[in-house]
């Protein structure tokens, strides 16, 4: 399908600044805080693994809030109801109905499901974004190193690389970055994959367009490793056109 003479990327579809591959925006909210909820999978050949919910304009985090679109919708309703934003009257309408149709149709409404910490046990780094990552790991630990650095130290080095004041300063910052780039290289040479899914995500989310060809790099060759190539399409076409802005999040108008 084209739009104005140009094919239209649904890939880009309502995926916002911070959003990565492994969500899919399901129902956006307010464009101030650019709150919406997606489907995360951890493999794009899976079942999600849980609803999140997301502020872009605020940080990067992405917060469980129930395993589908009906239990968010109802943790949706009662945090309004909780904050006053809706009606106690209106918002008990909402839920007694939406209960009993989930109930109906077998749905679970738990704001954690037994899937959910069941996955919560396979998590192996919890990243920038707070959601982790799932990686296979074998019986001999194979599939998963942690990148050596803190979560603090990462942000430092990546905050001084942003906010060089010039192409010397960036080039020289780049320098600690480039180190671990070189460890990832070591580490999906040994089939642990998971360091370079780590470190790129978190690039992701820290944000800077310095970063993109880098982010690109390395979760493209990540996803590709993991077997997970679909997600390497959407960083792709992501990055292509990243925005802070929501004036262009739909591709369809």
């Amino acid at each position: 399908m084209t739009q104005k003479g140009q094919r239209i990327n649904y890939l880009r579809h309502w995926r916002y600044y911070y959003d990565p591959p492994e969500l899919m925006t399901i129902v956006k909210g307010d464009d101030t805080t650019q709150f919406h909820m997606g489907y995360y999978r951890d493999d794009p050949k899976e079942m999600p693994a849980f609803v999140a919910w997301s502020e872009a304009s605020t940080n990067c985090l992405l917060i469980p809030k129930g395993e589908n679109i009906f239990a968010s919708i109802k943790i949706y309703i009662e945090e309004a109801m909780k904050g006053k934003s809706l009606s106690k009257t209106k918002g008990e309408s909402m839920l007694s109905k939406l209960t009993s149709w989930a109930t109906d149709k077998q749905l679970r409404l738990d704001t954690r499901t037994p899937s959910m910490k069941a996955r919560d046990k396979k998590v192996v780094c919890k990243t920038f974004h707070g959601a982790g990552i799932v990686v296979p790991v074998d019986s001999n630990d194979v599939g998963y190193r942690p990148v050596p650095e803190t979560p603090g130290d990462l942000k430092r080095m990546f905050k001084k690389i942003a906010e060089a004041e010039s192409d010397a300063a960036r080039l020289k910052a780049f320098d600690e970055l480039q180190e671990l780039i070189t460890l990832v290289q070591f580490a999906n040479d040994e089939c642990d994959y998971g360091e370079g899914l780590e470190l790129g995500l978190d690039l992701l989310s820290f944000g800077g367009d310095v970063f993109h060809k880098t982010i690109l790099n390395m979760l493209t060759m990540a996803y590709q490793l993991l077997g997970r190539p679909e997600y390497g399409q959407v960083i792709t076409a992501h990055l292509e056109n990243r925005s802070k802005s929501v004036n262009n999040l739909s591709v369809i108008g």
